[in-house]
């Protein structure tokens, strides 16, 4: 059997109230020490600037202008091009007063504005505050205060939705007012004369973004580059109490998990070259996309911004030709789905308009290509001829050059990602990470097919081993190991942004506690099983992790969400369930039935439908608990 981690400590017993812990896995690559880091490599700032000398004249960042009501292919600005924009940044950010340790938001869809305000702040060895607005009702105002945001690049859609607090202070009865006031806001494109206008009646100094590049013109200043022990970035995600939570990473963290990737790719026999492309549709505010941009700058490759619309993303894949493409599950679910409303590119969609002895030459070359991966040949060289017959469309359909797929955020279903195994013509890897671990701190091998379905083995400068979570009865001294998921090593935050108590909490003797379950294999590869928070113990003393039960019933194809609620109380759970309302119309076309979305939702036949869909989901991902009661069912349209 092949071996993908180095045991480096053995397990021991727990003592004292204290739970007992699983063997310390590394990489094979630091079995006997973590590598030394590049030398010439200590900060995010050393990633752009050496990639700049490197590689002035090559394509970095690309969009789709909008041109007589319609987007046009990518332009692109050099690496030189946006070194000298930058600088303009720098030079405008030290006239408005900003010095090393400033805060400074940056709120928007992914562009290159949102890149070069990010290199700016390295530069100036400013503090990066990515802001977005998923985090709930709030959370934008709430980052803005908590981190204390000093200057904000903003997108023009977005500025309506930047609101100042007046904060209140009590003592006894005397009240002090505060106005939480951001000293400059700069528009990625330009604002509106109301937008200005609000802006100076409370304070701010607004620029459009050219106004703010003359600025940095007509006042050159030399950039102060940070040190490695210096914060770069606070990424806030959500908190268990309600409010988002800052993680804090410093620049030595962000270029050590850069050289990670320089090592851990060094292995394989497909390089990375400057000629690759990334399509860049996840948020930069979270850290996967963000560690992937910061590597394509290393290696002075190109990154493409998607044109806004994840509904027409099969424009931007067409026009870009991406070589790697990164998302979440629920992105390569309705690819391999086949939604006309998402990318339009969906695989089995297309299978299902093809005639019947087409579609049985599919399956059986499908299976041909699939044995011969099983049987641990490469992807490219299981089955060309399979290639050339079938899958070369498949690939054509995501932009004909794609190389890499790379899925994160949750668990993909096995089916789905053997699925995609072998019908892109590409490696699709999984990875597990979090923002505390400065993103994947596993992740699988390409052209390994033992590791379909786990998230891989460790990363190069972090250490795993799993911890005994008694109430759950998972313990990594039993037969297979289970238990949560701790991490150590040079690519761990810092700490929660003010907040202490949370910090010990997560972080006990140098390990982070993640609140993840995980296996580990016998190869020494991590598998996320569960999830120790958003647990629930119900009346029967059963506990169920109900976001795992939400990704497994959301791989029925007919399903556009899904959501399940416990009580304790109670000794069942409730689901609200979202049909798609295309997939719904096309079963009631083929059965029969007519009628708007909502009136085909109050259907038995459809209702009865959906549960076995749902039932077959649970059996193919091994869920024992899929009772569902049929008597009380109803659809939320």
């Amino acid at each position: 059997m092949k071996i993908f981690a180095a045991q480096v400590e053995e397990g021991k017993e727990g003592k004292d109230g204290k739970p007992s812990v699983g063997p310390v896995y590394r990489n094979l690559l630091a079995s006997n020490g973590f590598p030394s880091v590049d030398s010439d490599l200590n900060t995010a700032w050393d990633i752009f600037s050496m990639s700049v000398q490197k590689y002035p004249g090559n394509r970095m960042l690309g969009w789709r202008p909008f041109v007589d009501g319609k987007f046009g292919p990518y332009v692109w600005k050099t690496y030189k091009e946006v070194y000298e924009e930058v600088l303009q940044i720098v030079s405008a950010l030290r006239a408005s007063g900003a010095e090393p340790g400033c805060r400074v938001g940056i709120y928007g869809a992914n562009c290159p504005q949102w890149v070069e305000a990010m290199e700016a702040c390295n530069a100036l060895s400013l503090i990066c505050v990515p802001l977005y607005d998923t985090l709930g009702p709030g959370a934008v105002n709430f980052i803005l205060d908590h981190a204390e945001i000093d200057f904000v690049f903003v997108q023009d859609k977005k500025v309506k939705e930047v609101r100042l607090k007046i904060l209140d202070l009590h003592f006894g009865c005397i009240i002090l007012r505060f106005l939480v006031v951001v000293a400059v806001m700069v528009c990625f494109t330009s604002l509106t004369a109301e937008q200005k206008e609000m802006a100076v009646q409370t304070g701010i100094k607004p620029y459009s973004w050219d106004e703010f590049l003359h600025l940095g013109k007509v006042n050159e200043m030399e950039i102060l580059p940070p040190q490695p022990f210096n914060i770069c970035t606070i990424m806030y995600t959500s908190g268990t109490s309600g409010d988002p939570k800052g993680v804090v990473l410093t620049h030595e963290t962000i270029a050590t998990f850069v050289s990670g990737v320089d090592l851990f790719l060094d292995q394989f026999e497909d390089k990375m070259t400057v000629d690759d492309v990334y399509l860049s549709f996840l948020p930069l505010a979270h850290i996967l996309d963000r560690v992937i941009e910061e590597y394509f700058f290393r290696r002075g490759a190109s990154v493409g911004y998607y044109h806004g619309d994840l509904n027409a993303l099969r424009d931007d894949l067409m026009e870009l030709k991406p070589t790697l493409l990164a998302g979440v599950p629920r992105v390569f679910e309705k690819i391999h789905e086949g939604r006309e409303t998402f990318l339009g590119i969906g695989i089995k969609k297309a299978l299902e308009e093809l005639r019947p002895l087409r579609r049985r030459i599919f399956d059986a070359l499908y299976k041909y290509k699939l044995a011969w991966m099983n049987m641990g040949y490469k992807q490219r060289e299981a089955s060309p001829l399979a290639d050339l017959l079938a899958f070369r469309k498949v690939k054509a359909r995501l932009g004909g050059r794609l190389r890499l797929v790379i899925s994160g955020g949750a668990p993909l279903s096995t089916e789905v990602e053997e699925f995609l195994r072998v019908t892109c013509c590409a490696f699709l890897v999984q990875g597990y990470g979090l923002t505390e671990t400065c993103g994947p701190t596993t992740v699988c091998f390409p052209d390994e097919m033992c590791m379909v379905g786990t998230a891989g083995p460790v990363s190069v400068y972090s250490e795993l081993r799993l911890e005994e979570v008694p109430e759950m009865g998972y313990s990594p001294l039993d037969d297979p190991p289970c238990g949560e998921v701790c991490v150590r090593g040079k690519t761990l935050f810092s700490g929660y942004y003010k907040n202490p108590d949370l910090t010990r909490e997560s972080i006990i003797d140098g390990w982070f506690h993640t609140g993840d379950i995980g296996q580990i294999l016998p190869n020494g590869v991590v598998k996320i099983i569960d999830r120790k928070k958003n647990l629930i113990k119900i009346s029967q003393g059963e506990y169920v992790a109900l976001e795992y039960l939400e990704n497994v019933y959301c791989v029925a194809p007919i399903i556009e969400d899904i959501w399940v609620y416990g009580d304790s109380l109670k000794s069942m759970l409730v689901a609200v369930v979202v049909p798609c309302e295309e997939d719904t119309k096309k079963w009631a076309y083929s059965n029969g039935h007519a009628g708007s979305f909502l009136e085909l939702c109050s259907l038995v036949q459809l209702q009865n439908y959906i549960l076995s869909e749902l039932k077959n989901a649970a059996e193919r991902n091994k869920v024992i608990f899929a009772n569902w009661d049929t008597g009380c069912f109803s659809l939320v349209p």
